[in-house]
């Protein structure tokens, strides 16, 4: 099978990668007002929502604030996803800066509470934090240029 095919074939203009929130104006308030992201889709079709933000430097790439509801699972699945998200057991997001310490010291004047303060390893710098869900992530400090594989 040639798994390039797809890529040689079509050219993708953008990206929506989605994670579960339990309130997405409580998650808009967080990942606008404090991560300053901004918004790039807000609508409504009935009782469905669909909102997406993005990073200014990343305009190609959409992050998707989704509920867990019906219509795209049935309720009793939305629950169970809302108590998993809540448990922080979803896999971590990933966000790379290019100064850890600065940016944790940013987001903690904007109410940002981390679960990790930056910590050295690995040849880098990083940080956690929660959001109000429960989605965790995790601040990488970009290496530099020639530190690449450095452990």
């Amino acid at each position: 099978m040639n798994h390039s095919a797809l890529a040689d074939n079509i050219t993708v203009a953008g990206l929506v990668v989605g994670i579960y929130v339990r309130d997405q104006d409580e998650a808009h308030d967080f990942y606008v007002g404090k991560l300053g992201f901004r918004v790039h889709t807000d609508a409504r079709n009935g009782d469905y929502r669909w909102l997406t933000v993005q990073h200014p430097d990343q305009p190609s790439l959409q992050l998707g604030l989704f509920a867990p509801q019906p219509p795209t699972v049935d309720a009793a699945t939305a629950q169970t996803l809302g108590e998993i998200v809540a448990k922080g057991a979803m896999p971590p997001l990933v966000l790379v800066v290019d100064d850890c310490r600065a940016a944790h010291e940013r987001l903690l004047a904007r109410g940002v509470e981390f679960t990790q303060e930056p910590t050295e390893r690995y040849g880098s710098v990083d940080a956690n934090f929660r959001d109000p869900s429960g989605n965790g992530w995790k601040m990488i400090e970009a290496r530099k240029a020639g530190e690449a594989g450095r452990a």
